[in-house]
């Protein structure tokens, strides 16, 4: 059987005849977590032990049921009915049939329902977060950020609803308007990944729908309740509004659904995020078809200190930035680069801070690093760190399996290595940091580009010369380029994504929205002649 499997922030498909977390028979009622007293909260968002993993206005699921497991304990929560391809066609004939209805609805009243979807996950966003904690695995304080996230691009597309729109040019002839119109695409097919369940869809979501889009959304295989509670939520927001609840549509799935969004015509744009070999297969599906992909692929992202940065800005900043969500951040950094005169001190320092990070269940409020997400990552770790010491690393903190429940491992230190040992230009995901010394800023700069991805980084230096060489053409050639702060937790307000590899897509703030729309050049003639461009004469 052909599924795909999101793991390490990235799609990663699989031929084989079950998935590692099917090894056990599906979860007994009785066994489910949501059927114990601590979990009951499940209930709120709507879910049960059984749920279906489709929607198009209305609820399904005819295949495959998969059980959802805890990383912290590896308990199942509760299962879900995934789509056949019959339910997947179906939906997007629901969804094409709603897209009808949504388009001619103005966008700033499209704008109002997505104040209202925020609203709603206002309302159940520390449920929504303990879930997002529960099923994923990051700590509950992410967990409830991310679905802030969504809150906020919701905010921020509501303004956005009233703003989108071309310029009217000059025109050389007399009598004649020249203007840009900006129209939907139509179908936004939108694949996202286990690391965030929520925002990512958020992100694609809210925007597009103020831009007159319908949406369908296929989630993890591993994260499927947070793709039902979510769904849950906007679906109620639609029909209280006498609205297709097709408009957003889900359909949970494997490699079949995954496929067929890809290659489906009838999808006018696909937004993947994923793993830079999976968004390679998916675009040349994409491309086959010559229809419209936004892609969010992987990140290997640096951290440079030079001699003059605040050491108290730079070891807060690379533990949140390397431990932070278990390294499974696309945003991760997973290379930390140090002058030589600030190196020694900076390990010592940071290993010291890795020693204090409070580990445990991911729901406890006072947790700062939680499980990785499957146990498959747990063999991922162990390999990179094998690989490490092969390549001339020293292992200087973390290195092992934690002895408790759940997928837990030491977050982890490597020093020694060449700054281009195959290890470091491998994006591992999961918490490993390599430690490279360096001597110059050309050396650093010509470092950090060096790898295929170009998503995040970050400089440290109060060198203000430095800083706008930083971010100049022969600086980084990351789409995120920082200074003084980490390479993860970008705001909303800025277009989010990365250059090489990483694929070249928007999402979020700035001018993603024109990613989900189409754009005309009309020149419209008011006038009783005839005048031709450049001057031209036909007579």
């Amino acid at each position: 059987m052909a599924f795909i499997c999101l793991l390490h922030n990235y799609i990663t498909i699989y031929v084989y005849p079950y998935r590692e977390r099917d090894f056990r028979p599906v979860a007994a009622m009785s066994t489910l977590l949501i059927n114990q007293p601590k979990y009951t909260w499940l209930k709120e968002l709507g879910l049960s032990e059984d749920n279906g993993g489709v929607f198009n206005g209305t609820w399904g699921g005819k295949g495959e049921v998969v059980t959802s497991y805890c990383p912290a304990n590896n308990e199942p929560i509760a299962r879900v009915r995934q789509a056949t391809m019959a339910e997947y066609e179906e939906t997007v004939q629901k969804a094409r049939e709603a897209w009808k209805v949504w388009a001619d609805i103005p966008a700033p009243k499209r704008g109002e329902i997505v104040r209202q979807i925020g609203d709603a996950l206002r309302k159940k966003i520390k449920v929504l977060g303990s879930l997002v904690s529960l099923e994923m695995g990051k700590i509950y304080v992410e967990g409830v950020g991310e679905v802030q996230e969504y809150v906020d691009v919701c905010d921020y597309a509501v303004g956005l609803s009233r703003m989108i729109g071309g310029p009217v040019l000059p025109s050389e002839r007399p009598g004649h308007a020249l203007i840009e119109q900006w129209n939907p695409v139509g179908l936004v097919g939108i694949i996202t990944a286990f690391n965030f369940p929520v925002a990512v869809y958020g992100w694609n979501n809210a925007i597009a729908l103020i831009c007159g889009n319908v949406c369908l959304w296929k989630g993890a295989p591993t994260t499927p309740l947070t793709s039902v509670a979510v769904t849950k939520i906007v679906a109620e927001v639609l029909e209280q509004n006498n609205l297709p609840g097709a408009i957003c549509s889900m359909t949970c799935g494997g490699a079949d659904i995954g496929s067929a969004i890809a290659k489906d015509k009838q999808v006018d744009l696909v937004s993947f995020t994923g793993s830079t070999h999976v968004g390679k297969q998916v675009a040349l599906m994409v491309q086959e078809r010559f229809g419209r992909q936004l892609l969010e692929l992987g990140g290997n992202n640096a951290i440079i200190v030079f001699e003059d940065a605040d050491l108290n800005l730079v070891v807060p900043s690379a533990l949140f930035a390397s431990v932070g969500t278990a390294g499974q951040r696309c945003t991760t950094t997973r290379r930390l680069m140090l002058h030589e005169s600030v190196h020694d001190e900076v390990v010592e320092r940071l290993v010291k801070a890795y020693k204090q990070v409070r580990i445990g269940d991911p729901w406890d409020p006072s947790t700062l690093y939680g499980p990785l997400h499957t146990k498959q990552a747990v063999q991922q770790y162990l390999n990179a760190v094998e690989q490490a010491k092969q390549q001339g690393g020293t292992l200087v903190c973390g290195g092992k399996v934690m002895d408790r429940p759940g997928n837990y491992v030491e977050p982890t230190i490597f020093t020694g290595l060449a700054h281009d040992a195959p290890i470091v230009h491998t994006e591992t995901f999961v918490p490993i940091l390599y430690v490279i010394k360096f001597k110059t800023e050309e050396e650093a700069f010509t470092w950090n580009n060096e790898v295929k991805q170009g998503l995040s980084s970050s400089i440290f230096t109060k060198d203000m010369g430095r800083v706008f060489r930083w971010l100049g053409p022969k600086g980084s050639d990351c789409g995120i380029v920082n200074v003084n702060i980490p390479t993860s937790g970008a705001e909303i307000g800025g277009a989010f994504g990365g250059e090489k590899h990483t694929g070249g897509g928007r999402e979020s703030g700035s001018d993603s929205w024109k990613q989900y729309m189409r754009r005309s050049t009309c020149t419209i003639n008011y006038s009783k002649d005839l005048p031709l461009a450049q001057g031209i004469k036909f007579e």
